[in-house]
């Protein structure tokens, strides 16, 4: 079966590749229309709320890869599965889609609910990438929980080319979303551990930064992978209430791919990928004491940071790498294109196979 690819980080002439390669066997073709124009780094945004400007290109990108594509749509980021299911509702044809990445970041109710429930009905499959979203999209868009398949957040493996900084050592907070810095900066006050933050104005705003800690604004992603590398330990802070949906996965995987030890809120799907004293340190939301003794445990016991390091980077390209997803999404594609073909009224025959 033929489907389309819009990924909002797929633009310009050579957009490149997403997971397609890693989609086992020859049952699924793909081709991907490429996003109007480049889109802006998340990090520096003022504004939780997608821009109207924005809003129009994701429609224009959507739109497009609902009127070319030969079977089916794969959607990247909630806005392009609501246009795709916009264009379901409002056209006679039936494409089956699959929402991969879909996280609107906090349910709340009101306008955004109602728009959800609107444009998202006809969605086949929704990505999610931690178990909690299922029941919390599910109750949310009132949709059956059985639309909503949980796999892993992937990244590919990104190459070490830096090693610990020992001569001058310091802890890493890189990220932005939901972020509980107010509760990171009372460990590290207390421990006077250099830190570094690599993450949005946004994040920060009304916050005072201890001494001991610094936060150069306008990095990029090379910058962030760089302090990743050279910390001692990286640390994802986060704040949690019910109507979180998922947060800190992508600066988890990256540094359990890149085999850094690693302490993270047990919150938000974080114990969805860390295995609490064998792939990295969970600590309880809302607790400098529970954060400071794991950054002071993991601190001085090179050992322990060494054995986290080495299982988490094991873990990482077992569970989240561009292969595991791949798979996961070929066993996606294979139901959707077998209930396809049935409504069709085509029989459904398994890959590879011959009919005499």
């Amino acid at each position: 079966m033929h489907w389309t690819i819009a990924a909002p980080f797929l633009a310009g002439e050579n957009p490149g590749e997403w997971l397609e390669p890693f989609v086992p066997g020859d049952r699924h073709q793909f081709s991907i229309v490429p996003r109007p124009k480049p889109l802006a780094n998340w990090h520096n945004q003022t504004s939780s709320v997608t821009p109207y400007q924005e809003w129009l290109t994701y429609w224009e990108h959507g739109k497009a890869a609902f009127d070319t594509t030969q079977g089916g749509v794969i959607t990247v980021f909630p806005q392009l599965a609501s246009v795709l299911g916009v264009c379901q509702q409002t056209s006679r044809r039936r494409v089956p889609v699959v929402a991969w990445l879909f996280n609107v970041g906090t349910c709340v109710a009101g306008a955004r609910q109602w728009l959800a429930k609107a444009s998202l009905g006809k969605v086949d499959c929704f990505v999610v990438h931690t178990r909690r979203e299922i029941k919390m999209y599910s109750e949310w868009l009132g949709l059956p929980a059985d639309r909503f398949e949980f796999v892993p957040y992937q990244a590919p493996a990104h190459p070490v080319v830096y090693a610990e900084n020992t001569a001058q050592p310091f802890m890493a907070a890189i990220g932005s979303a939901h972020r509980d810095f107010p509760t990171l900066f009372e460990a590290v006050e207390a421990l006077k551990i250099p830190t570094v933050l690599a993450s949005g104005p946004r994040a920060l705003k009304g916050l005072s930064l201890p001494a001991n800690v610094q936060a150069p604004m306008g990095i990029g992603k090379a910058e962030c992978l760089q302090l990743a590398q050279e910390a001692r330990i990286n640390v994802v802070p986060m704040i949690t209430n019910d109507r979180i949906t998922a947060a800190g996965q992508v600066t988890i995987v990256e540094a359990m791919h890149m085999g850094r030890a690693l302490i993270a809120t047990r919150c938000n799907g974080a114990e969805d990928y860390i295995i609490n004293g064998e792939t990295g340190l969970l600590v309880e939301p809302n607790s400098a004491k529970s954060l400071k003794d794991a950054i002071e445990l993991l601190w001085n016991d090179a050992d322990l940071r060494n054995r986290l390091g080495r299982a988490a980077q094991q873990y990482a390209h077992e569970n989240f790498s561009d292969q595991a997803a791949g798979r996961s999404l070929g066993r996606i594609l294979d139901r959707l294109a077998d209930r396809h073909d049935t409504s069709k009224g085509h029989l459904a025959v398994p890959a590879n196979s011959l009919i005499a």
